[in-house]
């Protein structure tokens, strides 16, 4: 598939055709340029071979002769090096443009040329790579809905069949279940919906003035109780209780609220969880950390992609896997950047860097 050499040809459309395309034109430019200079060559040759009142002078007419058919030998090597070096490899990105168009996008074109060619060669495979990477993603996404969709709708229909049939009692224990999957339904086609706003740059912001470390405080309301039912020990440290930041407070604290949460099931008792912020050149620095589980360095790179989930089996569906997804997309429309450092056994840092204002 990333094969930089590979070539594709398809039926309906001749090599040759594909080929001439530029080999006329520079054809017609080295061809009119050599009969002018023969002409040239040729008047050259007509006033040498009279001389005075028209005296012809024969001795020099053979190797006078030989000029214009040496030039025509010159300018045709250098005609084909000429296309060679510059028409071929733009011929092979014309046919790549062409395969792209068609729908196949593992068509790459050849690296090798030189200089400025080289590097137009290796920027097209380069954003061909990026076009077949989106597309998998799409495929993938695709995939991935249906597979998050199936559980819950099967789980609700067999619920409603069962009642309806008489094989279960609609006890408020069946009425519950039914419910709460449909609450996982709904949740899941905000996420949804939240995602695709957020990363076609649709996503309303409602920036405010506000403190810093009050969202700090909040966060740390609003998880202690779950924080001390698990027995971890949630630490805060503000460098500057008086920084203030204009951001979207809500979708802030939502990203926020999904890194804690994800910190507070891979924490084990005992563990301690941090929140932390500082400064940074014309932004802040918010880090959430925890000495965890840790993740895979094979899946860190991953962790923000949709339905991305550290449990493989996909066992936990009280969360749609999605949350990393759009914190990403969330702090992006902020102008900022989140990134994640993760280790085996030791923990996971999460960094957001973000501007003190938005527009």
């Amino acid at each position: 598939m990333f094969n930089a050499m590979k070539r594709h040809h398809f039926p309906h459309r001749p090599p040759f055709r594909k080929d001439s395309r530029l080999f006329k034109p520079f054809a017609f430019l080295f061809g009119g340029i050599t009969f002018l200079f023969i002409l040239a060559i040729g008047v050259v040759v007509y006033m040498a071979l009279m001389h005075g009142k028209g005296e012809f002078r024969g001795g020099i007419f053979i190797p006078i002769c030989g000029i214009p058919l040496f030039f025509l030998i010159i300018a045709s090597i250098i005609s084909g090096l000429t296309f060679h070096r510059f028409g071929k490899p733009m011929s092979e990105i014309f046919d790549a443009i062409d395969s792209i168009s068609e729908g196949d996008l593992s068509v790459r074109v050849p690296e090798h040329y030189p200089r400025e060619l080289g590097h137009l060669a290796r920027r097209f495979n380069h954003m061909v790579s990026e076009l077949e990477r989106a597309d998998q993603q799409r495929r993938n996404l695709t995939a991935d809905i249906a597979h998050e969709l199936r559980t819950p709708l099967h789980i609700i229909q067999g619920n409603l069949e069962g009642v309806i049939d008489g094989i279960y009692q609609p006890t408020p224990e069946h009425i519950n279940n039914t419910l709460d999957e449909t609450k996982l339904l709904a949740r899941l086609v905000n996420d949804l919906q939240t995602l695709s706003l957020a990363e076609a740059g649709q996503l309303p912001l409602h920036p405010a003035r506000f403190l810093l470390a009050d969202l700090m405080n909040d966060l740390t309301s609003s998880f202690s109780s779950s924080i001390s039912a698990s027995g971890i020990d949630l630490k805060t440290d503000i460098s500057n209780p008086s920084q203030e930041i204009t951001a979207d407070y809500d979708r802030l604290n939502q990203v926020l609220s999904n890194l804690i949460s994800n910190a507070i099931r891979h924490t084990p008792r005992g563990g301690t969880i941090s929140l932390a912020t500082g400064p940074t050149p014309g932004g802040v620095r918010i880090e959430v950390k925890d000495n965890g589980a840790g993740i895979p360095a094979q899946d860190v790179p991953f962790i923000f992609d949709r339905f991305w989930r550290g449990d493989k089996s996909r066992t936990g569906r009280a969360h749609s896997g999605l949350g990393l997804a759009i914190a990403k997309q969330l702090i992006h429309a902020h102008r900022g950047t989140i990134t994640a450092e993760s280790e085996v056994g030791k923990g996971t840092i999460f960094l957001i860097e973000i501007p003190i204002a938005i527009e």
